[in-house]
């Protein structure tokens, strides 16, 4: 036979973990491929030929018998197509092998000469009985099931997944006579009992008997069907049955109770008042409601457990490592992890493709249909499995069932009294008849089988009055929770967005309305939930299809439609449509000076990347509308304090910060107070205080993560890694950035200035290139932020890397002065300025001088200490170069100090300074020292700055084609005068010869 030989081994009984950890050393030396398993506490191995595999059981045998513990070492061999089946038949087969013996089933025996034939045997796995083989020879019989009586049903495929599901019925069945599993049709209660009472056979000596009640229609007959499983005798009632089963120590399975639920109660209570050892297993779509009874509720399978099953039952095992996977793995999301629809699913792969299948499920109760004989009516169809539990309702209950599909993704019990009338009792029959979920105070259908009764309710005329119920409902929720907006937004939140999804399914439904009014209420009443979770460009849309069903209306609502639509694109598309100034223009001809307020904010937003002086007069008219209302006040203030950063007025700033914090946070407006927040934190560092910059941005990001919002949460964690990286946290930043890095390449999120961390971050690493790289779409001269301030902000930062590549970025700094004095910028405007004075240090030290000294007195004058730090290095880089190496000293030591202290982490292309062991200047002295030693002129001790002027004459000469003594007698001086000049000329140019001292002249 072809496919793949396993072969698995474990110790009989308990063994202690050093015994398990020397099987797996023994399992490791074999040949084969060791199988990797996450419940694995036993080693597989695979093999393509069962000649090997038998080859490695002797060579196991051989070596356990070595080891300690090695007699009760049991090996299990099975050849099946595909390496999951195999398995898990492997293992079946292991569970029912004695110490020491090594088992093999028929696929596997290929030479029975050196076998044991030990006959026809049953696992527990329920499949049908099948010949097994020894290779060593004992004399202990099989634990297979056929040592028990038991009439367990054959089961015609494997058992996937549900092993703790099993692990946990085992627990049960030890604690409880009556264990019941309820859950709808289709969710595996029958094969998760019958698995479970082969697990457990061998717990009751008198036999496990399977009760099929399906068929059954009198409750009369109950006791009847049961003595005939057992083989028991048979007379009317149940007198004669107790009597024989009343010494008996069983388990009787009891399967398909649901439409005789009370004959089956009744049947139940006497069995157990007059037979104290039998346990009864049932399986029923609601509970027997007996007491001692111990209800179990059937989950859906794990995602991965309902994979497999798919895989499996479709014989589709290659699909795994095809694109077909992304596909499977929709279906099983969109089946609700239902064994029974994941089967019907699986039957089509003989004729559709994954991808088809997946497209199909828009009509599920159609595509999931499947004719197989010996499978019971209500089973060979998606439908036909509802049917039968719809059918066993009361009128009342399918009332309800049926209008309870128009909620999504839940709902409580508030929720479904308005839409269903007064239903607590006939929900909780819904609930224990599996149709209704309860989990946490919330209720919800599958996903299947609230199609299924959406379709019985179309069906039923009353789809659009509950869809119309549902809508009431929700728009009374969000209009009364619109007070929370302006007092506790953390309140709104936990109000609002655990019914995010029926929120979306009434917008729809109100907004497709003949008469859409309620649904643009609703629409304008929801406006804040968009700022939630990445959700705004789905936010916008339903905002700008509820302004356009109405776009001539001049009414509040339709100011408040505007303003929704503007927060939400402040950060999802801020330029795509003029909500702010049609808001304003509206607010203002209704006379709403709270409204104009907020829109003026808004407006001011719009104004932000092109005019500041515009933006900040907006904001504060919008400061002087809002008087006493500090919501209000505050989201004016918040952009202030963005502009009053820029525009380095530190002083102006922290009153404002402090003030509008407290205030955004106990309203719970998180998004604001992210931004506000986050400018404390630049500002902190600017102004020389890092270690607080960090402590703020860490406030920051706690803030904007209850949002969930790409946008508020990228920013928050960018500042926080900022700030890190300059206080020499690297590893620690790169880290914070990795969730958000793995989303923009996976997930294709937009994260706000991903690009700017991250290139902040190569920087610091001396990854140069990616540095520039990370920010060349913002800083790009032909670039849709070409003429905003964004570029400026990133400049000087490009330019640095691009310095310490070896690159020339006097382009790129020139630009950025340009836009820095446009915009009003003094930190980058003397950021740009040293730079530029760095690079003129050498071939022009006045130019340098005078660019450097303007850098110092911007960063002076605002405050700027940290950036002080980089003045005094530049400065002391150009006495340095001009022979005042003591002025260099004192201030490279100044700075040194500074930034230790500061605790400020040292740039990776930081230059080499002298310093020396003497006190330092402080910060201030060393700014007082550095301005007055500026006039003090030293010549470079390179370049041709560095060229006394005799030299000068020298080269001129020199280059002209003279000779050594021609030189000489035109200059005056001896030949060996002229070749010490030379000498110190080819030093100070860094040339070799006349040749290359030409070659520079000219160029």
């Amino acid at each position: 036979m072809g496919g793949v030989t396993v072969l698995t081994a474990s110790y009989a009984g308990a063994a202690s973990a050093p015994a398990y950890a020397r099987l797996a050393g023994l399992a490791a030396e074999l040949p084969g491929e060791l199988l990797v398993r996450r419940d694995a506490g036993w080693p597989v191995l695979a093999y393509d030929d069962a000649a090997d595999a038998i080859a490695a059981a002797h060579e196991l045998r051989e070596a356990a018998a070595r080891v300690p513990a090695g007699e009760l070492l049991r090996i299990a061999l099975h050849t099946a197509p595909a390496a999951g089946p195999a398995v898990r038949h492997a293992e079946q087969l292991l569970a029912i092998a004695n110490p020491g013996q090594t088992l093999l089933t028929a696929t596997t025996a290929v030479d029975l000469q050196q076998l044991r034939d030990l006959g026809v045997h049953r696992l527990r796995d329920l499949g049908s009985p099948e010949r097994i083989f020894e290779l060593t020879a004992t004399a202990e019989p099989l634990r297979s099931l056929d040592q028990v009586p038991n009439n367990l049903p054959v089961m015609f495929t494997s058992f996937v997944g549900r092993q703790t599901q099993v692990a946990a019925l085992r627990t049960q069945l030890s604690g409880s006579r009556l264990v019941t599993l309820t859950g709808p049709g289709g969710s595996g209660k029958t094969r998760l009992a019958a698995q479970t009472a082969a697990q457990l056979a061998e717990r009751w000596p008198d036999g496990v008997w399977w009760v099929d009640l399906s068929a059954v229609t009198d409750a009369g007959q109950i006791p009847e069907v049961v003595a005939a499983a057992i083989g028991l005798l048979v007379e009317s009632g149940d007198r004669l049955l107790l009597g024989q089963l009343r010494t008996r120590r069983a388990l009787i399975c009891l399967d398909n109770c649901e439409h005789i639920i009370d004959g089956v109660a009744e049947f139940v209570l006497a069995l157990h008042t007059g037979c104290p050892e039998i346990s009864v297993l049932a399986t029923s779509r609601e509970p027997l409601d007996l007491p001692g009874e111990a209800i179990w509720r059937v989950p859906a399978l794990a995602p991965d457990e309902a994979r497999a099953l798919f895989l499996e039952r479709a014989g589709a095992g290659d699909f795994a490592q095809t694109e077909s996977d992304q596909a499977i793995r929709s279906i099983c999301v969109r089946l609700d992890g239902m064994p029974l629809a994941l089967e019907l699913a699986a039957a089509w792969v003989r004729t559709l493709t994954p991808e088809q299948i997946e497209a199909g499920l828009s009509d599920r109760f159609g595509l999931l249909t499947k004719n197989v004989r010996g499978v019971a009516a209500r089973q060979q169809t998606l439908a036909a499995s509802i049917d039968w539990s719809y059918e066993l309702l009361s009128p009342e209950e399918r009332e309800v069932f049926q209008r309870l599909a128009v909620f999504s993704g839940g709902f409580t019990l508030d929720a479904a009294t308005a839409v269903c009338g007064g239903v607590l009792e006939l929900l909780a029959r819904l609930v224990d008849k599996s149709l209704v979920v309860a989990e946490g105070g919330r209720y919800r259908l599958l996903e299947t089988i609230r199609e299924y009764a959406g379709t019985r309710l179309a069906e039923a005329g009353e789809l659009e009055v509950a869809r119309d119920r549902h809508l009431d409902h929700y728009l009374l929720i969000a209009e009364n929770a619109e007070p929370l907006l302006d007092k506790d937004r953390d309140a709104w939140r936990s109000l609002i967005e655990p019914e995010r999804e029926n929120f979306r399914a009434a917008l729809e439904h109100g907004l497709r309305a003949d008469d859409p009014e309620l649904g643009r209420r609703l629409a304008a009443a929801l406006r804040w939930l968009w700022n939630l979770h990445a959700t705004g460009t789905e936010g916008i849309g339903y905002l700008r299809r509820a302004i356009e069903l109405a776009p001539d209306d001049r009414s509040l609502l339709q100011a408040r439609l505007l303003y929704g639509y503007a927060t939400v694109a402040d950060t999802v598309d801020p330029f795509g449509y003029d909500a702010a100034g049609r808001g304003l223009a509206l607010a203002t001809e209704l006379g709403d000076d709270r409204l104009r307020s907020l829109f003026l904010a808004l407006a001011a937003v719009g104004e932000f990347f092109t005019d500041f002086q515009k933006a900040w007069d907006l904001t504060a008219e919008g400061v002087r509308l809002a008087a006493e209302d500090e919501q209000v006040r505050n989201a004016n203030i918040a952009l202030q304090c963005v502009l009053l950063s820029l525009w380095d007025r530190h002083d102006e700033l922290r009153p404002l910060l402090e003030g509008a914090v407290d205030g955004l946070i106990t309203s719970g407006e998180r998004g604001i107070a992210t931004t506000v927040l986050t400018v404390w934190s630049e500002s902190l560092m600017s102004t020389g205080e890092p270690s607080k910059a960090v402590e703020v941005a860490e406030r920051a990001l706690a803030a904007a993560e209850p949002l969930g919002d790409f946008h508020r949460v990228g920013t928050a964690r960018g500042q926080l890694a900022t700030m890190l990286v300059r206080t020499g946290r690297l590893d620690e930043a790169r880290e914070l950035m990795r969730p958000l890095l793995e989303l923009a390449e996976t997930a294709g999120a937009v994260v706000s200035n991903l690009g700017q961390v991250m290139g902040l971050i190569s920087y610091w690493s001396g990854e140069y290139d990616a540095a520039v790289e990370w920010v060349a779409r913002e800083t790009a001269a032909d670039g849709p932020l070409a003429e905003t301030f964004v570029p400026a902000m990133l400049l000087p930062s490009v330019a640095a890397a691009m310095r310490a590549g070896g690159r020339d970025a006097v382009e790129v700094l020139e630009r950025a002065v340009a836009l820095a004095r446009r915009y009003n910028l003094p930190r980058i405007l003397a950021d740009a300025l040293d730079q530029l004075g760095r690079v003129a240090t050498v071939a022009q030290p006045d130019k340098a001088a005078d660019l450097l000294h303007q850098a110092l007195t911007i960063r002076v004058d605002h405050g700027l200490r940290t950036y002080v730090i980089d003045s005094l290095e530049s400065l002391a880089l150009l006495a340095n170069h001009t022979n005042r190496p003591a002025d260099a000293t004192r201030l490279a030591t100044a700075a040194a100090t500074t930034r230790t202290e500061l605790g400020l982490a040292t740039p990776p292309d930081h230059p080499d300074l002298p310093t020396s062991d003497e006190p330092p200047l402080s910060l201030e002295e060393a700014v007082a020292y550095a301005r007055r030693t500026r006039g003090a002129r030293g010549r470079p001790s390179s370049g041709w700055a560095s060229l006394t002027p005799t030299e000068q004459q020298v080269v001129d000469l020199a280059v002209e084609g003279l000779s050594n003594p021609e030189i000489g007698e035109r200059l005056f001086i001896s030949r060996g005068t002229v070749k010490t000049h030379l000498a110190h000329v080819y030093a100070k140019l860094g040339v070799s010869n006349r040749t290359e001292l030409a070659s520079l002249k000219r160029s």
